[in-house]
């Protein structure tokens, strides 16, 4: 509001006015002929003004006692007599009624339009330089009507071509995609226009992760969020578990829930080294048929996780197949074992910098049945439990959480900055809120 009321002043300011000649009648003796000309107009004041969302409508500014001032030349002939000089037009009490219809076009972005305009000036007062004071009176109102006339005609065009020129071009920044790696986007494009009512704001956004290889149906719809009554925040952002689990769904399409393990990942305080000696006192045919080999572990989802969002936070419990592989002295890979197994992990969740970040907790991983595997009993499966525990602690979760650091964009205009952020949980969606500051240009 504040910064487009500064651009329609300057916009307004700029107003280029014609030069301007009619005739007066004066009674029965005759015609006052004049021209104006050269007409500057010094500045336009908006002092007053505010924007009310209008149920169902749109967006109303209300614009009340702008002035403005301009100066010109004059020329008059009335009968013999001829004169010319300079004059300085005041214009005040000036009334400016907006309305602006909110939509969206076929990519998803906003769109805005002003579908009503009405100006009223009230006060128009027209100052001639000179001594024959008598002649002007006898065409001043007849200018101070036209000039009343021109001006609400011309505010009115400018605030159109100013909607179309600044606040068009400006609701358009919001972006509706957001690429988030070399594999994966975010589609914020909005699934319906933007709607105001008596108090806010409020426009529905797809908030859906995707593939950028490629891009399938979402197999769940998204829920609805109910947002709190008591807002003390600018701007709010709710985040429903789709958003999250559509997240999941983009990165296991895109082949990126796979990680290795290697010996050179593994802390040298562990303890023990990841090769084939390590686990022949479990498995003796290791020993046999790949002895003193090094060994890697590839971690990966067989399925996409799923998160589910509650008032004590974030919550998921993935499925994890641990696969041992053994590295042959030709480099390639003979496969050992395949273990599924399932760990709970808690999720924290912040904003910085119009990213939303987080970081990720695991509980202890319990195993399930092993898939495949020789000689597998009781003992070597705790084993490989706590294996997996010291190496996901030390290995995998400072990589995932190095990755969710780099955050996540939220869907913000250009040049918005939010401060005072709030992060709440409530049932299905994640709740952030947070005031805006604009930074002009």
């Amino acid at each position: 509001h504040q910064h487009g009321i500064a651009i329609l002043e300057k916009e307004l300011a700029q107003l280029k006015l014609s030069d301007i000649s009619g005739d007066s009648r004066v009674g029965r003796v005759g015609k006052v002929r004049y021209e104006l000309s050269r007409l500057r107009l010094r500045d336009f004041h908006l002092p007053y003004s505010r924007i009310t969302p209008i149920s169902n409508v749109g967006l109303q500014v209300s614009i009340s006692n702008a002035f403005t001032e301009l100066d010109g030349d004059w020329r008059v002939k009335f009968l013999f007599v001829r004169d010319h000089g300079s004059f300085n037009l005041k214009v005040e009490n000036v009334y400016i009624k907006i309305s602006l219809r909110l939509g969206s076009d076929a990519n998803g972005k906003p769109t805005v339009s002003m579908s009503e305009c009405s100006t009223h000036i009230s006060k128009v007062r027209v100052l001639f330089s000179g001594k024959l004071g008598w002649l002007y009176n006898l065409f001043h109102r007849a200018i101070e009507s036209k000039f009343r006339k021109i001006l609400e005609d011309k505010v009115c065009d400018i605030v159109d071509k100013s909607v179309q020129n600044e606040l068009q071009k400006y609701v358009q920044t919001l972006p509706v995609t957001a690429r988030i790696d070399a594999k994966t986007g975010i589609d914020y494009s909005l699934v319906a226009p933007p709607r105001a009512t008596a108090q806010s704001l409020d426009a529905d956004l797809k908030g859906e992760f995707y593939s950028l290889a490629h891009r399938s149906t979402v197999p769940f719809s998204p829920l609805p969020l109910a947002f709190p009554s008591d807002h003390d925040r600018m701007v709010y952002f709710g985040a429903s578990s789709y958003f999250f689990n559509t997240a999941g769904i983009a990165y296991h399409e895109a082949g990126t829930l796979v990680f290795e393990i290697t010996e050179d990942m593994i802390p040298k305080d562990v303890g023990f080294k990841l090769e084939t000696s390590t686990f022949s006192a479990f498995v003796p045919q290791l020993e046999e048929m790949y002895p003193n080999m090094p060994m890697k572990f590839r971690l990966s989802a067989p399925t996409a996780p799923f998160v589910t969002i509650g008032p004590g936070g974030i919550s998921l419990k993935p499925v994890v197949d641990a696969q041992a592989y053994a590295i042959l002295p030709d480099s390639s890979l003979a496969p050992l074992f395949l273990l599924s197994l399932v760990r709970n992990v808690s999720a924290v969740i912040n904003v910085r910098s119009g990213r939303i970040v987080g970081s990720v907790d695991v509980g202890r991983y319990r195993g399930e049945q092993p898939l495949t595997g020789q000689g597998v009993f009781l003992l070597w499966v705790r084993m490989m439990r706590s294996l997996m525990n010291i190496l996901t602690s030390s290995t995998l979760l400072p990589r995932l959480n190095a990755r969710l650091d780099e955050g996540f964009p939220l869907p913000l205009l250009d040049r918005i900055q939010l401060s005072n952020i709030l992060v709440r949980f409530h049932q299905n969606f994640l709740l952030l809120g947070a005031d805006v500051h604009f930074q002009p240009l």
